[in-house]
């Protein structure tokens, strides 16, 4: 007779869940950076940029999807399949299967507790590139380009792969954007990522656990240094999150140690730096 397929809280407590994070900051700011933060032995960078001139020294293994397809193919073949998805969809039993016909054996990733992606605005265009191409991105009175069409697929695309990604089960999970500064329609200064379309925008934050921005902060004595910014309510205006509730408003621009207090392996509090890093 088969039982309750409780999780007890020993079970739970237990589990490594990984954290998932995105990171913002203005261009050149040192976001790429901050992979050097991390043991080159267990990071896997997804370098979608293709653009690691920062990191060209960063002793780890890295993978670079050229095309929206390849990401899709490596995001299945990192987070393991969705089961509740009928078999053509992407991210589906089906889809992991044949990725893994294409990649081999998933049991070559166990060495990796982190994922880290650069960047989310790049993978939006790529993303955005391949969805003008579809069918449906094609008015069918017309025959002409439909961008109404394509942004509403690129929204589904976007929030659907990444929100798989974040799933990978016991990895920490890093997100790259570039923060825009923008005024709104009242003429006040807000930040932004710099993701194209709207709604991977306004959902990103809620699909993933932490959000900090990478950012430069004018000390009493009027130096700069940066640091990370963790909090929703903070005096810069920048958009954060803290899901873990270990985090100070801000915190010292290391990322290895920002993932380790947030997963509560690191003393709650943290000095703030007090000089300015050499930038990216």
């Amino acid at each position: 007779m088969m039982s309750l397929p409780i999780i007890s809280a020993q079970q739970r407590m237990a589990e490594r869940k990984g954290v998932k994070l995105l990171m913002l900051g203005k261009s050149g700011i040192g976001k790429t950076t901050r992979l050097k933060d991390l043991d080159p032995a267990t990071t896997l960078f997804l370098d979608i940029e293709a653009g690691d001139l920062a990191v060209a020294d960063w002793p780890g293994d890295a993978i670079r999807p050229a095309s929206w397809p390849e990401s899709r193919d490596f995001f299945v073949f990192l987070a393991g399949p969705d089961k509740s998805l009928p078999p053509e969809s992407a991210f589906s039993q089906a889809h992991y299967d044949h990725v893994v016909v294409k990649f081999g054996d998933p049991a070559q990733l166990e060495r990796y507790q982190t994922f880290f992606l650069d960047s989310i605005t790049q993978l939006s265009r790529q993303c955005f590139a391949w969805c003008k191409t579809q069918p449906g991105a094609v008015s069918d009175r017309s025959g002409k380009p439909d961008l109404r069409a394509a942004y509403g697929l690129l929204g589904q695309e976007m929030v659907g792969a990444l929100t798989h990604l974040q799933h990978a089960r016991g990895k920490n999970v890093i997100f790259v954007a570039i923060l825009d500064e923008r005024l709104d329609d009242y003429n006040r200064k807000v930040f932004v990522p710099q993701i194209e379309g709207s709604k991977t925008s306004l959902e990103l934050p809620g699909i993933v656990d932490e959000v900090v921005t990478l950012a430069e902060i004018k000390a009493d004595d009027g130096s700069a240094y940066r640091a990370f910014v963790t909090h929703t309510l903070n005096p810069y205006g920048f958009p954060a999150k803290d899901r873990s509730g270990r985090l100070d408003l801000l915190e010292p621009p290391h990322l290895g140690a920002l993932i380790a207090k947030c997963a509560g392996a690191s003393p709650v509090s943290a000095a703030t730096p007090t000089h300015i890093e050499s930038q990216e």
